[in-house]
C-alpha cells in the first residue's frame, strides 16, 4: 500500500515538473516592460511614449511588451525616479527632475542656454552623451535617449510679465529642480516645488499665483483654465529623457536592449517634429481661449540671468567648463 502511494507521489511530482517546464518557455516569451510619465493625454510625453511604444512592440513582439502608464498614475518624477533604482518600474521620462539627481544635469537649468533644436543637437553630441549620461550611470540610471518636454512659458494670475520684477513676491510653482528656485528667486520671485500632478489644484485654490511650462504642459493639463495670462518668455528649454533603471535593464537580453535603444534614439525625429507642430498649433489655441498673451522683454530677461550662471558654475564641479562648450556650440 505504501509503495503504490509513493509511486503516486512520484508520478505526481513528475507531472508539476515536466508541466512546470512546458510553461516556463511562455512566461519567458514576453515580459511587461512599465514606461511611466507625467504628462495628461495630449502632451508631448503621452504622444512620445506611446509612439515608442508601439513601434518597440511591433519590433519586439512575443519578447517584450511597452506598457504606458501616463497622468502620474505610478508617482511623480522622484517617485518614479527612486522606483527604477529599485527596479519596481521599468522606465520613465522624466525632464527637470534630473538635476536633482545628477548635479551636472542643471545645465539644462540655466536661462536661455539653448538656442533651437539644432543648438541642442550639438549639445547632444558634444556635451550630453561624453559627460552627462556616464553620471546618470553612476546612480543607477540608464538614459535611452534625449527627447523634449520644449520652451518653457509662465502663466500667471496677477499681472502679465514683461520683466523679471514683474515676478516680485508671485508665488510660482516650479518642478523638483534646484536651479530652477533659483533661477526664479533670482528674477524676484517666490519659487515653490510641487510634483505637477497637484499643480491645477494649486492654481484653481490660489495657493500658487502661477507657473511656468512648456505649451504642450499647459494645454493637456488644462493650467489655462485657471490663468488669466500667458506670458511668452521661452526661458527654459528642458530636454526629457527615456530613462532606464540599471538593476532592471542589465536583465534584459542584448539584443533587445539594442533595439529599445534604437527605437528611443530614432523616435527623437518624431518628437521634435510633433513638438515644432504643437508650438504653433497650441499657441493658437490658448489665444482663443482667452487667456491674455504677451511676449517678455527677453534681454531684460538674460541681464537677469546672470547670477544663477555664475551660482551653477561656482557650486557644481566641471559645470563651468560645459556651460562655455555649449555656449560656443551657439555660435
Amino acid at each position: 500500500m505504501m509503495i503504490g502511494l509513493n509511486r503516486r507521489r512520484l508520478l505526481l511530482q513528475v507531472a508539476v515538473a515536466v508541466g512546470g517546464a512546458a510553461a516556463m518557455p511562455a512566461l519567458a516569451q514576453e515580459v511587461e516592460l512599465k514606461l511611466g510619465h507625467v504628462g495628461e493625454p495630449g502632451s508631448i510625453f503621452q504622444i512620445t511614449a506611446d509612439e515608442f511604444a508601439r513601434q518597440a512592440n511591433a519590433k519586439l513582439a512575443g519578447k517584450v511588451k511597452v506598457v504606458v502608464y501616463g497622468s502620474s498614475q505610478l508617482g511623480g518624477d522622484k517617485e518614479m525616479l527612486q522606483k527604477l533604482k529599485l527596479g519596481t518600474i521599468d522606465m520613465a521620462v522624466p525632464s527637470t527632475v534630473m538635476s536633482s539627481e545628477v548635479d551636472l544635469f542643471g545645465i539644462f537649468e540655466m536661462p536661455y542656454l539653448v538656442k533651437d533644436r539644432a543648438h541642442m543637437a550639438r549639445i547632444e553630441k558634444e556635451i550630453f552623451w561624453p559627460a552627462l549620461a556616464p553620471a546618470a550611470e553612476k546612480k543607477a540610471l540608464k538614459i535611452l535617449a534625449v527627447w523634449e518636454n520644449g520652451y518653457r512659458h509662465i502663466t500667471n494670475n496677477r499681472k502679465p510679465i514683461v520683466k523679471p520684477e514683474d515676478l516680485q513676491g508671485m508665488k510660482l510653482r516650479v518642478p523638483e529642480g534646484k536651479w530652477r528656485v533659483a533661477m526664479f528667486k533670482t528674477y524676484g520671485a517666490n519659487p515653490s516645488p510641487m510634483k505637477f500632478s497637484e499643480l491645477f489644484t494649486a492654481l484653481q485654490t490660489g495657493v500658487m499665483d502661477g507657473q511656468e511650462n512648456p505649451l504642450t504642459q499647459i494645454y493637456s493639463a488644462k493650467l489655462h483654465e485657471t490663468q488669466k495670462y500667458l506670458s511668452i518668455s521661452g526661458h527654459v528649454y528642458t530636454p526629457a529623457y527615456l530613462v532606464a533603471g540599471t538593476r532592471k535593464w542589465e536583465r534584459l537580453p542584448t539584443d533587445v536592449r539594442k533595439s529599445l535603444e534604437d527605437i528611443a534614439k530614432d523616435t527623437q525625429g518624431f518628437v521634435y517634429q510633433t513638438a515644432q507642430k504643437q508650438e504653433t498649433e497650441l499657441l493658437e489655441k490658448l489665444k482663443k481661449s482667452g487667456i491674455q498673451v504677451n511676449e517678455v522683454d527677453k534681454n531684460a530677461f538674460v541681464e537677469a540671468s546672470k547670477p544663477t550662471y555664475e551660482e551653477f558654475g561656482r557650486e557644481v564641479e566641471g559645470a563651468k567648463k560645459l556651460i562655455d562648450q555649449a555656449i560656443a556650440l551657439g555660435k
